[in-house]
């Protein structure tokens, strides 16, 4: 905690909703349980949604206090802190990616979001961080552009709404008081990732990573250690409320670089790897999202159709204001982050 930047000490309390998810789990390790620069003696409350999840949280460390619940239920529960006057923050992080029905995406992203900044500002909080995504802004209209610190909405589909519907909520608690920020992830990837990402790890493995043409569409993406490291930077740093900031790794990469360097990240690791010739016209990624569209509208939500809608797509932000203003510097590259995730997965026990 150097430099210009003016900071906050660490809260009494911290909150986290989605805690058992990818991003969350590697927050309560970050705060909770590494030995590294933003670990903290305070309590952390945890929203999770089963007794389970509650039971395995409370054997990670001695001051998360697992609080079961949802975000579309009541959660006075989990802001009912105790006695005395503690100072508390907020970190929101629950979500819903890939859901069965796209009316999940409303009633999870925005209108639990809505409830949160709601119990937030009725509780007096003293910041709190909503995670965002990329997709509120859509995709880039080409190879060198880049989503800016502050852009105009333009959302990709379900997901999209609803994430825009959420920083709207967000943005609205700021304007009736509430201290609140936030922070954009693109594609993020590292350790205590969820299935889908292992997929990609096997996709890429046997040769059969879809990769539309010459793989040359420019994404961004975030190792989780970043993230995490912008959310806490967004918590404890003091600016305006109401501000957005990208966290992304130093640069974007392309697709064809990004499936070269995870397969480099497995061979280091001791994997074989098939060489990856599975290459896709853009066509295919063009009637993929026709009909990623029409299946959204009948109510309905298949993963595999929207990702490969997506995937010929360019998704790129500009990190320049979160160095700026959070003293933001990501440290880890592409290869090692793979092979950190990869190491990850082998000590879970996950097949690759």
């Amino acid at each position: 905690m150097t430099g210009d930047l003016a900071w906050r000490e660490p809260p009494d309390v911290t909150i986290v909703t989605g805690a058992t998810g990818w991003l969350g789990t590697a927050l309560l390790h970050a705060l909770a349980v590494d030995e590294g620069t933003w670990r903290r003696p305070g309590r952390l409350r945890a929203l999770v949604t089963t007794a389970q999840h509650a039971d395995r949280l409370r054997a990670l460390a001695p001051t998360i206090d697992p609080v079961v619940g949802d975000v579309t239920a009541d959660l006075d529960p989990l802001f009912a802190i105790g006695p005395g006057d503690p100072v508390v923050d907020v970190v929101h992080a629950a979500g819903v990616i890939h859901p069965s029905r796209t009316d999940e995406f409303e009633a999870v992203n925005a209108a639990g979001t809505a409830a949160v900044v709601d119990a937030a500002r009725r509780h007096g909080v003293r910041r709190l961080v909503h995670v965002s995504s990329n997709s509120p802004f859509g995709t880039n209209s080409y190879a060198g552009d880049r989503f800016r610190q502050h852009e105009p909405y333009h959302p990709y589909l379900g997901y999209g709404r609803s994430k825009m519907h959420a920083e709207l909520a967000v943005l609205d608690a700021v304007e009736r008081g509430l201290d609140a920020v936030i922070v954009r992830p693109p594609w993020f990837y590292g350790p205590h990732q969820p299935p889908r990402q292992t997929t990609f790890f096997r996709m890429v493995r046997t040769g059969r990573f879809p990769v539309f043409g010459r793989g040359d569409q420019v994404r961004s993406m975030v190792y989780v250690g970043h993230l995490v490291d912008a959310i806490v930077r967004a918590e404890l740093v003091v600016t305006e409320p109401g501000l957005g900031w990208w966290a992304a790794d130093a640069n974007p990469y392309t697709v064809g670089e990004i499936v070269e360097t995870v397969g480099l990240a497995l061979r280091a690791e001791g994997f074989e790897v098939s060489p990856n010739r599975l290459r896709i016209p853009d066509i295919v990624g063009r009637v993929a999202e026709t009909a990623d569209r029409a299946v959204q509208l009948s109510g309905r939500y298949q993963q595999q159709l929207h990702v490969l809608g997506e995937m010929n797509k360019h998704i790129a932000c500009d990190i320049a204001a979160t160095r700026r203003d959070l003293g933001y510097a990501p440290w880890v590259n592409l290869f090692e982050g793979m092979r950190r995730s990869i190491r990850w997965c082998r000590s879970e026990g996950l097949e690759l």
